[in-house]
């Protein structure tokens, strides 16, 4: 059974800190716009718009799309929130080219493929997740979960700049930082 996401997002508190790596490899991104994949309330998308970048948040929540549509006026950044299915046969993603890609606690793997082409050169893939340890751990099924060192390797045309895995904050993550050279 799919996960209630309007639900979840009404029990959520609306602002929280951006993901580690959104946080810790921020000013890496070159100039330009930046997708956030499955942004959810906008942690992400609110932290990079604060730092100068055009935000496309992509997101099935409609509870979620109206909250960032409207922090996004009142506060004037510039994140559009945009409903999309992206575990979609064919998600549909803008072409770019994008400064950056963020993919934060969502697994859908077909979408990696579809990174590399959409990035500038110097572009960056900022991932984050947990991994089938921390599956293992609260019971839950590993195929929403990243497995041990999968971020070491990126899809064909990024190659990877930073990673990161074990326990952090009592749960087992991992993140990475995948570039697009030339």
């Amino acid at each position: 059974m799919s996960k209630d996401w309007d639900a979840h997002y009404l029990s959520q508190p609306s602002h929280s800190q951006p993901a580690t790596v959104v946080a810790a490899y921020a000013h890496r991104l070159p100039a330009g716009p930046v997708l956030d994949l499955a942004g959810g309330m906008g942690r992400n998308a609110f932290f990079l718009a604060r730092r100068g970048h055009p935000v496309i948040l992509l997101e099935q929540s409609r509870v979620a799309l109206e909250f960032v549509q409207s922090e996004a006026a009142r506060q004037q950044l510039p994140v559009w929130a945009i409903e999309a299915n992206l575990e979609a046969p064919s998600p549909s993603l803008p072409p770019g080219p994008l400064a950056g890609i963020v993919k934060s606690y969502f697994l859908h793997r077909p979408l990696l493929e579809l990174f590399a082409p959409r990035l500038m050169p110097g572009g960056l893939v900022l991932l984050e997740g947990f991994t089938v340890v921390e599956a293992q751990r609260r019971g839950s099924q590993a195929a929403h979960y990243w497995q041990e060192g999968e971020l070491l390797h990126p899809p064909q045309g990024l190659h990877l700049r930073a990673w990161a895995e074990g326990w952090m904050n009592g749960h087992h993550r991992t993140w990475a930082v995948w570039k697009r050279v030339g």
